[in-house]
């Protein structure tokens, strides 16, 4: 295949990547959804969501509305990368250069080795910093090429990155989550992406290399995840009978039901913030 033809290829998967997530703008190409370039033609037989765990729709809530937001931001780089891809040699964007060799790479490879190279060339692209640090706020979501352009972000970012560069190389919609995880011991907030492969959900996480099994993850309790359906939130049931564990504030986590308004708190906050959120949860959910 040659360059021009992998390049192209490469953008109208990406392209693909709007009509699934729903992205109005692009509705006229839904289509080409049926075989982009690279494109798993079945999904992976396995449980429908990480952790074993159910979820429910989020109608309303800031995680909502930061989703929303980066989804156009999204849909607002597409021409940038398709125009890279037709013509690379008159594409000014390094940024959408850079996501384009990443995508392109993976797509030459199958199963967990795609996987693999997503998340090890995002790591690898992307040094980690603070929103408070880069933007002056406690919370901001960035889209990949913005991200890009700075070559920096926290771990929302990278997860931000690394589901749209997976989509586009051409793991199905349905075999991606973004997951909002929550660490048992601190209480802190932590964003990665499940991807489901032979049957398995695997957590991409941009403080590691390796991709762990969603049941090797019993220090966290996820929270939130976002799909080509939109943002939602983990049923929690299957905690009550959990074992017991370090846990910052165990009373909490047994008796309040998770909060639709995830985004109240900044991903990644420290634990005071953690605990201000929790109880504004507890007053929600009275």
């Amino acid at each position: 295949m040659s360059a021009f033809t992998a390049a192209r290829a490469g953008a109208i998967a990406f392209i693909c990547i709007f009509n699934v997530l729903g992205a109005p703008a692009h509705a006229a190409a839904y289509a080409l959804r049926e075989s982009p370039a690279g494109a798993e033609e079945a999904p992976a037989p396995g449980p429908a969501e990480p952790f074993g765990l159910s979820t429910s729709a989020l109608t309303e809530g800031p995680l909502r509305a930061k989703w929303l937001a980066v989804e156009r931001a999204i849909a607002a780089e597409t021409d940038i990368i398709a125009g890279c891809a037709s013509d690379p040699a008159h594409c000014t964007s390094q940024p959408a250069h850079r996501f384009l060799e990443i995508v392109n790479a993976a797509a030459a490879r199958e199963g967990l080795a795609r996987l693999g190279e997503i998340n090890r060339a995002i790591n690898l692209a992307i040094r980690p910093v603070s929103d408070r640090a880069q933007y002056g706020v406690e919370d901001h979501w960035s889209s990949p090429l913005a991200t890009l352009a700075a070559g920096a972000g926290d771990c929302e970012d990278y997860a931000i990155a690394k589901l749209v560069a997976l989509r586009a190389a051409g793991v199905a919609a349905e075999d991606l989550r973004l997951v909002i995880i929550r660490e048992n011991a601190t209480g802190d907030d932590h964003a990665v992406v499940a991807a489901r492969s032979g049957g398995h959900w695997r957590v991409l996480d941009n403080r590691t290399f390796l991709m762990i099994q969603d049941n090797g993850f019993g220090k966290y309790r996820p929270l939130f995840a976002i799909d080509a359906e939109g943002a939602k939130r983990f049923e929690q049931p299957m905690y009550a009978n959990a074992a017991p564990v370090t846990q910052s504030r165990p009373a909490e986590i047994a008796t309040r039901d998770p909060v639709v308004d995830a985004g109240a708190t900044a991903v990644g906050s420290n634990t005071a913030t953690t605990v201000a959120f929790d109880k504004f949860c507890m007053t929600l959910a009275l």
